[in-house]
């Protein structure tokens, strides 16, 4: 990530569409499929999906450091550490608290 972010910090605009536009594209159709698959879905959802519209937030807008924003919002804020684990795989976002 870090090599990415070193090569890119000197390559012009049109340099970085040029190289990356299409998998962006690709990725954003993939994105709004999965957004239509979840809209169709019967029942709530859960944390998993709240913190995935608060990552989309983060994308509009100017403002710099999408990236670190958007891992952030599927991230967990506390510092202290847990006594036990609450389940045995990783659900890829943050339950939130007293879950």
């Amino acid at each position: 990530m870090r090599f990415i972010l070193r090569a890119t910090k000197h390559m012009k605009r049109q340099q970085v569409l040029d190289l990356y536009f299409l998998d962006a594209r690709s990725k954003l159709i993939e994105l709004a499929a999965y957004l239509d698959r979840v809209q169709r879905g019967k029942g709530p959802s859960d944390f998993r999906h709240k913190a995935f519209l608060t990552a989309l937030r983060h994308l509009n807008g100017s403002g710099k450091n999408k990236a670190r924003k958007v891992h952030l919002a599927f991230s967990d804020p506390t510092t202290k550490p847990v006594a036990k684990a609450e389940s045995k795989g990783a659900t890829g976002a943050w339950r939130g608290r007293g879950s």
